[in-house]
């Protein structure tokens, strides 16, 4: 009778998980906590490796939830897989698969040598970093069309393979279905994604706002985080779709992702995309 697996075969444990995963698992490497309060872990079994998620915070295991459902409703190639969730005495855990790369912003310490992989990657030829951003648009346009509202995205949730060229997106856990009013003023995520609406109380966070944070992306990481033309690496007409979902009038912006995505496509289509 086959065994069955320590981390996936199982609904619940009686101890806390860094015990449970020293008695069944190897601990390659444990990351700093997160904001939310989570805390993450690599580990090896059977020399498979996996990706360990945990919070014994009310709030976060709230989150970790909530990353539940949304998995359940999404898949894409782009995702790492989501393959159990599991309680332990004090919290909440996720397994996920672990996939190669660097984060945009790593959670590990730099060495004085290295240059930042968000800086690595903006100095990518033009064509690598749009072929990024299309499949970061695909998987949002995806996420669209299954009712869900993002929040919190930003260049911390990109996972870049530089040797195969192979974009990963993770942390899910603050996306819900929506629309939804915003109940809090300022919403969780990096300013440099979040739309006006986000930090208002009262107004609608809805697909207006993703084209937002979508147009924002493509200023991150095709102009390394610059609004000026000077420094955009795509042609000029994806910087005028860019320009006009990032507006700070919602009504102005393209009214849902899909609109904005097929926009970009068309730019694209037009040519005259830089090597550089």
């Amino acid at each position: 009778m086959p065994t069955e697996h320590p981390l996936l075969h199982i609904t619940e444990i009686d101890t806390d998980i860094e015990t449970y995963l020293t008695h069944i698992a190897e601990t390659t490497y444990q990351f700093p906590e997160h904001d939310s309060g989570c805390q993450s872990f690599q580990v090896v079994v059977d020399d498979q490796r996996w990706f360990v998620k945990h919070s014994n915070i009310p709030q976060s295991v709230t989150w970790l939830k909530q990353a539940v459902r949304f998995h359940a409703a999404v898949q894409h190639e782009a995702l790492p897989q989501l393959h159990n969730a599991f309680t332990t005495t004090d919290g909440f855990t996720l397994v996920y698969d672990w996939v190669d790369g660097e984060g945009l912003r790593p959670e590990r310490e730099l060495r004085t040598d290295e240059v930042h992989p968000r800086d690595r990657f903006c100095a990518l030829p033009a064509s690598e970093i749009i072929a990024a951003l299309n499949v970061i648009y695909g998987v949002h346009v995806l996420i669209e069309k299954r009712g869900f509202i993002a929040e919190d995205f930003y260049d911390g949730c990109i996972i870049y393979d530089f040797e195969k060229k192979r974009i990963h997106l993770y942390d899910f856990d603050h996306y819900h279905p929506g629309p939804f009013i915003n109940d809090r003023g300022r919403l969780y995520g990096s300013s440099r994604f979040m739309a006006p609406e986000e930090f208002q109380k009262g107004e609608r966070i809805d697909e207006r706002t993703n084209v937002f944070m979508l147009g924002r992306t493509a200023f991150v990481l095709l102009a390394n985080s610059s609004d000026s033309r000077d420094d955009w690496k795509g042609n000029d007409a994806m910087w005028h779709v860019a320009k006009k979902a990032t507006n700070a009038d919602k009504q102005l912006r393209y009214p849902s992702v899909q609109g904005f995505v097929s926009a970009w496509h068309t730019a694209i289509a037009t040519g005259n995309i830089p090597n550089a």
